[in-house]
């Protein structure tokens, strides 16, 4: 009895041994096609990271770029990117801050937010062992970087534009809201032109985050204009962030102003669009293309995790955006580069390391 039993035994295994050879092979999600490189990567100590983005406030074209440059630099290094918003409510970025270090992420990365909110979230996940890079809030925790525009350079950069524009003698509407740590900074320039340009008269001031910044902005801008109804009531509009200088051009537009310049700080590609439209009275912006900065935040965060210690105060450099040196064409940001120096090609954060990890 046990030779018919082998036999059969064997006959089996040989059987599934075939069937298995024979099913299709797919493709798995964590396993992409590519062979040596995909092991190569998967391999790799720095590759296939959790990453959580924590974020304040999610508004807006400049927002979404931001997003995508975080995410696509992440992907080039192997991770995986998981965005928490919190719809401007500091209790809840709070809270998401606490979920993301209770789900153990590898790396979590701020954008904007304030001190009082963050700083315990902060120092619970760098207890933790996890890593964390801010972006544009006034937050100072040992170790921990934070990345910032150049805030105060940008603001100077309009204001003088505009001053130069209107021949050192304006009347100005100025729109900013304070509890930003951005805008806080863009405020102590702003300040400093004023105090320095006594011919340079703010007429009007307004400004306030909302769930539709760039419409309420609109309105309130519309309400301004009938209050200064007048050729030379106004000179120019300075706006401390894109969502106020959309508003405030809309409703210019809207009215016919054409008499009234507009100087903002921040772009995305719907800025780049309403600068370059026939007639638009926004002059000039300044900023850091928004992807640059998800892409820099991203690199400085894989140094952390890599066991590096970058320095705790990182700037950005702004660039100047002037629509008179633009061409006659639509482009976007993509295409900025070609006009205007130093827009989107920024290396900064790249290390070695970090360089070989994206090869493979």
């Amino acid at each position: 009895m046990k030779k018919p039993l082998t036999l059969v035994f064997i006959t089996i295994i040989s059987l599934l041994v075939l069937l298995t050879g024979c099913q299709p092979k797919g493709e798995s999600a964590s396993e992409p096609a590519g062979g040596e490189a995909s092991a190569d990567q998967k391999e790799h100590p720095l590759a296939n990271k959790k990453i959580a983005l924590i974020m304040q406030i999610n508004l807006g074209t400049f927002s979404a770029q931001y997003i995508e440059g975080v995410k696509e630099q992440a992907e080039k290094f192997g991770g995986d990117v998981t965005v928490f918003t919190s719809e401007g409510d500091l209790a809840k970025m709070a809270s998401n801050l606490d979920a993301a270090i209770n789900q153990k992420f590898d790396g979590i990365l701020i954008d904007h937010g304030t001190k009082e909110a963050l700083t315990a979230g902060i120092e619970k996940a760098e207890e933790a062992d996890i890593p964390v890079v801010v972006f544009d809030a006034d937050v100072e925790v040992e170790g921990v970087p934070v990345l910032q525009q150049g805030d105060e350079q940008m603001a100077e950069m309009t204001l003088n534009k505009l001053a130069e524009d209107a021949g050192g003698k304006a009347n100005i509407v100025k729109i900013w809201v304070a509890g930003f740590a951005p805008m806080e900074r863009r405020q102590i320039a702003y300040e400093q032109f004023m105090q320095s340009n006594p011919d340079i008269k703010e007429v009007a001031s307004f400004g306030a985050a909302t769930a539709n910044t760039a419409l309420d902005t609109q309105s309130q801008m519309e309400a301004i204009l009938k209050q200064f109804p007048n050729e030379g009531d106004i000179t120019a509009v300075w706006a401390a962030w894109d969502e106020f200088a959309k508003g405030a051009v809309r409703a210019l537009e809207q009215a016919g102003r054409t008499d009234i310049k507009v100087y903002g700080i921040d772009m995305s590609d719907e800025d780049l669009q309403m600068i370059q439209a026939e007639n638009s009275p926004w002059a000039a912006t300044a900023a850091v293309d928004p992807k640059d900065i998800g892409r820099i935040q991203v690199r400085y965060l894989y140094q952390k995790i890599n066991g590096e210690s970058p320095e705790d105060k990182i700037i950005l450099d702004p660039v100047f955006v002037e629509k008179s040196k633009l061409p006659d064409h639509s482009i976007t940001t993509e295409e900025l580069h070609e006009y205007i120096d130093g827009w989107g090609v920024s290396d900064q954060g790249y290390t070695a390391d970090l360089k070989e990890l994206e090869g493979k």
